[in-house]
């Protein structure tokens, strides 16, 4: 039998979002130049709460984007190389990459590429609300929501309102 443990809840996650705003606002000083581009699925709803957040503290809110970074991922067959993503304006701009979680970092590097066909960047960053650890690449995350050490066997799901009706994370652990 599988034991679940909620790591967030709604409250616990709208807390961390807010922390991680303040922080991405203080290091880029402010919003002005920044676009936060959110990896999907769930890191696009995190994005768009990200730069709501923003508005609040602000008074600006960075632009919020969508990226599928699937076809650029280095760990999936592929007949052709993938085309540019459609709508990215990232030249010249900080751009911020939301994802839900931070695990191998196959999908961070998949996104960075797909960024960068789509320009050229000023500079990129990562954020995240979940780090798990377990990294086959070199990437690390700038922005961190909450660090969950995990074992390989054990799986996180985050929930967000926009997509599954709720807002948490559990940690699912296999049982005996």
């Amino acid at each position: 039998m599988a034991e679940t443990i909620i790591i967030l809840d709604a409250e616990q996650m709208r807390r961390a979002l807010a922390r991680m705003a303040h922080e991405i606002l203080e290091r880029n000083g402010g919003a002005a130049g920044l676009t936060l581009v959110g990896v999907r699925t769930r890191g696009g709803p995190l994005a768009r709460r990200l730069a709501a957040r923003m508005l609040a503290v602000e008074g600006v809110a960075p632009p919020a984007l969508d990226l599928d970074a699937a076809p650029f991922r280095d760990d999936r067959a592929r007949d052709a190389p993938p085309a540019a993503p459609q709508a990215l304006a990232v030249d010249g701009r900080r751009v911020i990459l939301v994802d839900d979680v931070l695990y191998t970092g196959r999908t961070a590097r998949a996104a960075i590429d797909a960024l960068m066909r789509a320009g050229r960047p000023a500079a990129i960053g990562l954020a995240v609300l979940i780090d798990r650890g377990h990294r086959e690449l070199p990437i690390r995350a700038d922005y961190v929501g909450k660090n969950v050490p995990t074992a390989r066997s054990e799986r996180i799901a985050v929930r967000l309102a926009e997509i599954d009706g709720v807002d948490e994370v559990r940690l699912a652990r296999d049982g005996d």
